[in-house]
C-alpha cells in the first residue's frame, strides 16, 4: 500500500461548467419554494448552497429557515434530474478533468471525494452527467447541506474520510476555497478555471496554482 491521501475536489468551475444551466435551475427551485421569481442572486463563488439560498431570499425581503432550505435543496435536485439532458447539452466537463480523475484513481493509496457548496444530490447529478463520478467516494465528502461555511466542510470531510490534514489536498478555483483548505492545514492546489485569476489564487495562498487540468502529469504530481 502506497501513501494514503485524500483528494478533495470542488465541482463547479473546477471539474465542470454548467454554462448557465445551474442558475436556471436555481431560479426554478427558488420560485417553487418561495412563490417569488428570483430577480437577483446572492454571491455564489465559494459559497455554500444554504447561504446562497438564505442571502438570495433576503435580497427579496424574505426570511427563511432550515425547512425552507431543505425544500429548496429537494426542488433543486429534482430540477437537475429533470434537466439532466439539458445539463449535458449546454454544460461540459472542463478540459483534463476526466483524465485527471482517471489518473489519480490509478495511484496507489489515493482516495477522491468532493467538498462542495452544492448539496450532495446535485453534486452527484452534475458529475454523473459528464461521466466524472466513477472514482468519487461520495460518503467521504462534505456538501452544502452539511454546514454553512466552507472551512467546516473541509473539517467534516477529513473526519468522514479518516484522514489528517497533512494527508489531504484540496482542489478549488476560488479564494474562498483556498482559504477553507489553508485554515485547516490542508495543502491547496488551485486551478484558474473559474472567475479568479492565477494571480488572485496565488495571493490567496494556494500552495500550487495550475492554469487548468490539461497537463495530467502535472496534476497528478501536485495531488498525489
Amino acid at each position: 500500500m502506497g501513501l494514503r491521501r485524500v483528494v478533495l475536489w470542488d465541482v463547479d468551475h473546477t471539474l465542470i461548467d454548467t454554462r448557465g444551466v445551474g442558475r436556471d435551475l436555481s431560479m426554478a427551485a427558488f420560485e417553487r419554494v418561495t412563490g417569488r421569481q428570483m430577480e437577483r442572486q446572492a454571491r455564489i463563488d465559494g459559497i455554500t448552497e444554504a447561504v446562497i439560498f438564505r442571502e438570495t431570499a433576503r435580497l427579496h425581503g424574505l426570511d427563511t429557515d432550515r425547512g425552507d432550505f431543505e425544500r429548496f435543496a429537494a426542488a433543486l435536485a429534482e430540477a437537475h434530474v429533470r434537466r439532466a439532458a439539458d445539463l449535458r447539452e449546454r454544460g461540459h466537463a472542463l478540459p483534463g478533468a476526466a483524465a485527471a480523475l482517471d489518473a489519480l484513481a490509478a495511484v496507489d493509496g489515493v482516495e477522491q471525494t468532493v467538498v462542495s457548496g452544492n448539496v450532495r444530490a446535485v453534486a452527484e447529478i452534475k458529475l454523473a452527467a459528464f461521466g466524472l463520478d466513477r472514482h468519487i467516494r461520495w460518503d467521504l465528502g462534505a456538501y452544502g447541506e452539511d454546514a454553512d461555511e466552507r472551512p467546516e466542510l473541509v473539517r467534516i470531510a477529513l473526519g468522514r474520510a479518516g484522514f489528517t490534514a497533512t494527508d489531504a489536498v484540496l482542489v478549488d478555483d476560488t479564494p474562498a476555497g483556498v482559504e477553507a483548505g489553508l485554515v485547516n492545514g490542508v495543502r491547496v492546489v488551485a486551478v484558474a478555471t473559474g472567475r479568479s485569476t492565477a494571480a488572485e489564487l496565488a495571493e490567496a495562498g494556494a500552495d500550487v496554482v495550475l492554469a487548468d487540468l490539461t497537463d495530467t502529469e502535472a496534476v497528478v504530481s501536485a495531488l498525489s
